[in-house]
């Protein structure tokens, strides 16, 4: 016969973890089924950069940004562009999600002992329309301590539950099946998996050494999305949209992340998969120099002023600028027929605008140690792990002039398809552009308004100045490969987390959060980001769904 609990919760990520956390906080026992070891448990938030939108918070007050739940969601309607039927309970979603962003989720965290950076990013501008896609300010909050920051409440509070008898957490537990009586959702079943000692991230052994199967009242789906298999990635490439998927990607999360779960929620529950085609993959990947996963990846975030050039070395149209339009600069790589791009810069730019996504690529602020922010953001010199990637990184070119840029551009893709005399004009009329305060090119135009802001000034934005300034060298250039990395459709849910069938109705004792449901709804953000709604979707999902399964039990 098998055990039996209160709540399952398949997947010991930030949105099972919270999940897990709202339904001990009720008095209901709980067991977490993770796959991978317990140094996993956290999942994809614990690499993360730790960034939350939040909105008219003080950190933006202090900063002098104006912002109302009223612009965050005409931001958010520009760029998710639901135009679906089943876009109901995602728009719904979107809309409790941005209500929550401007008014109790902050002061929520907060009461956790959760901390902010206090300059706030501006992540994903869009530089097209009013009501179209991107962030009108900055929004993106840092959290202290980074992905590990967002972490730390939760595994505190599970731990404590732990201690008390209210959750369990079984590592190593594969989920093969959900079990179902008289169509509710029963439990789950599966197998167990030896101890694994790799380091986190690392292919861990799939041998079988015993089997599970456990019941209970409800049963919550947790378990990430599908960007770990590229396989699955392409089959579901929304081609008449985006282009031809790459044939070559880099990974932004491990193997295991790969919607195993999600597709045997839909065997084994007939739960509804919706926009399986919307996902959120980066255009600004470089190989890692000391990779974890196969074919890791890592993000550069930008600032504004480096060239983007195609493989060819055309330069990219607005609002393909770094840091705009993930989307639509894709849709433009992809339209080449190549499948990389380039940033052309140079010492000046990198040392003030590179930043690499993740908790392991920012010590300092995971330390969260003030002194070693200060000394790596403002000292002489790219901060550490930037420099190591010019250093060792297999995609970036250095150069003391635009020929021997070229030639190692070339040399690197084993292609002859950078001219340098075209690579030193188009920089020539980049240069001329900066030669006053005034300007037609939008990137530039772009940059003078990324200045107005304090915190860009600051942190982000170098002062504008012409590439070909030996002042500024050396000349920088850097390969950009497309990084899979979240799923932006899944299980189809309600607004609390009830996972739905083919006819939009809530299955019996099945929530389906973070990730694995789009980050709510099947889908809240439509078919674009607007950066910090992944974390935030998980901590809200999971906070919805562990409250209401919590009153059904």
């Amino acid at each position: 016969m098998a055990q039996r609990t209160d709540a399952l919760v398949i997947g010991a990520g930030l949105a099972g973890l919270v999940a897990a956390v709202e339904l001990a906080d009720a008095g209901r026992s709980v067991r977490i089924l993770e796959q991978e070891g317990d140094n996993s448990v956290g999942g994809q938030a614990h690499w993360s950069l730790g960034g939350l939108f939040l909105v008219d918070t003080p950190e933006q007050r202090r900063m002098g940004i104006v912002d109302s739940a009223e612009l965050a969601w005409q931001d958010w309607l520009g760029s998710a562009g639901f135009d679906r039927v089943e876009d109901y309970w995602p728009r719904r979603t979107a809309e409790a999600f941005v209500e929550f962003a401007a008014g109790g989720m902050r002061d929520w965290l907060h009461g956790l002992g959760m901390r902010w950076f206090p300059v706030v990013g501006w992540a994903e501008r869009g530089g097209a329309m009013a009501d179209g896609h991107g962030n009108s300010v900055p929004r993106f909050h840092i959290t202290w301590g980074t992905g590990p920051g967002v972490l730390v409440p939760f595994l505190r509070r599970i731990k404590k539950h732990v201690k008390h008898g209210r959750v369990v957490i079984n590592c190593r537990h594969r989920v093969d099946g959900l079990t179902t009586t008289l169509g509710r959702v029963a439990g789950a079943t599966g197998a167990v998996l030896p101890p694994s000692n790799v380091e986190r991230g690392q292919r861990s052994s799939r041998d079988e050494i015993d089997v599970f199967e456990y019941g209970a009242e409800v049963v919550v789906v947790a378990s990430g999305g599908i960007g770990g298999d590229h396989d699955k990635v392409r089959a579901h490439w929304p081609v008449e949209r985006l282009g031809a998927p790459p044939a070559r990607m880099l990974s932004g999360v491990p193997h295991h992340v790969d919607g195993r779960m999600i597709d045997i929620a839909a065997d084994d529950a007939r739960a509804a998969i919706i926009n399986a085609d919307r996902m959120w993959h980066y255009t600004e990947g470089v190989a890692n120099w000391s990779p974890i996963w196969p074919a890791h990846g890592i993000r550069i975030i930008p600032g504004p002023s480096s060239l983007w050039l195609d493989a060819t070395g055309r330069r990219l149209p607005a609002p393909c600028l770094p840091g705009f339009d993930t989307l639509t600069t894709l849709r433009e790589i992809l339209a080449t027929g190549h499948d990389y791009s380039w940033f052309v810069l140079d010492q000046s730019i990198i040392e003030k605008e590179f930043a690499l996504s993740g908790s392991e690529q920012n010590p300092d602020m995971t330390s969260q140690s003030w002194r070693a922010v200060l000394r790596s953001r403002l000292s002489s010199g790219a901060p550490p792990p930037v420099e190591a990637f010019k250093a060792k990184g297999a995609d970036f070119v250095v150069a003391d002039d635009v020929a021997q840029l070229a030639a190692g551009m070339n040399r690197l893709t084993g292609e002859r398809l950078i001219d340098a005399r075209e690579l030193e004009a188009t920089i020539t009329a980049r240069d001329r552009q900066v030669a006053n305060g005034f300007a037609k090119d939008a990137q530039i135009t772009a940059i003078h308004g990324a200045r107005r802001y304090r915190g860009d000034r600051l942190f982000r934005v170098a002062k504008p100045h012409r590439l070909l300034d030996p002042a500024h060298g050396p000349l920088i250039a850097v390969r950009l490969h497309i990084l899979t990395r979240k799923t932006l459709g899944g299980l189809h849910t309600d607004i609390d987390g009830r996972v739905l069938d083919g006819r939009g109705e809530a299955i019996p004792g099945l929530y389906g959060v973070g990730e694995a449901a789009g980050f709510g709804g099947g889908g809240y953000h439509g078919y674009n980001a607007l950066e910090g709604t992944f974390l935030g979707g998980c901590l809200f999902s999971g906070r919805r769904a562990g409250r209401h399964a919590a009153g059904q039990l």
